[in-house]
């Protein structure tokens, strides 16, 4: 929850330093993806909350089940169609998960910032949440 990468950089290296000897796997996993687990400071700063997650795919590094990393945005789908046994063809399994993600996209939230998505779209680079200007000389 730092405000800057300088300072998030700095919590991670005091995190490593206290914790590194007693919990030396979980600070290795985290340490191989610390360039990933802090890519959101690259991003507009309304859109960190929607980054951000307390529950990242840390692939090898988890010891939990596969099914158990991020919550799936797909879970009422893959819910319906392993119930429903009846969707005879391809073409009608298409129908019935379009239907059902149309209904599931009444309840997600906008994203915050998304004024901001052009930006990244055209590749402005973004530095502790604030676009970063070029001055010309």
């Amino acid at each position: 929850m730092a405000e800057t990468k300088a300072d998030a950089d700095a919590a991670f290296d005091f995190f490593v330093e206290a914790y590194g000897v007693k919990y030396d796997r979980a600070v290795k996993c985290l340490t191989k993806d610390r360039a990933d687990l802090l890519a959101f400071y690259d991003f507009p700063a309304e859109h960190w909350k929607h980054i951000r997650t307390g529950n990242p795919p840390l692939g090898d590094c988890r010891q939990s089940p596969a099914g158990q990393r991020i919550e799936s945005t797909f879970a009422t789908v893959r819910h319906r169609t392993t119930k429903t046994k009846g969707c005879l063809s391809r073409q009608t399994a298409l129908a019935m998960t379009h239907q059902l993600m149309l209904s599931a996209k009444k309840k997600w939230r906008k994203l915050d910032g998304q004024n901001r998505l052009p930006e990244i779209i055209q590749g402005i680079e973004f530095r502790d949440g604030i676009k970063h200007e070029i001055k010309a000389a």
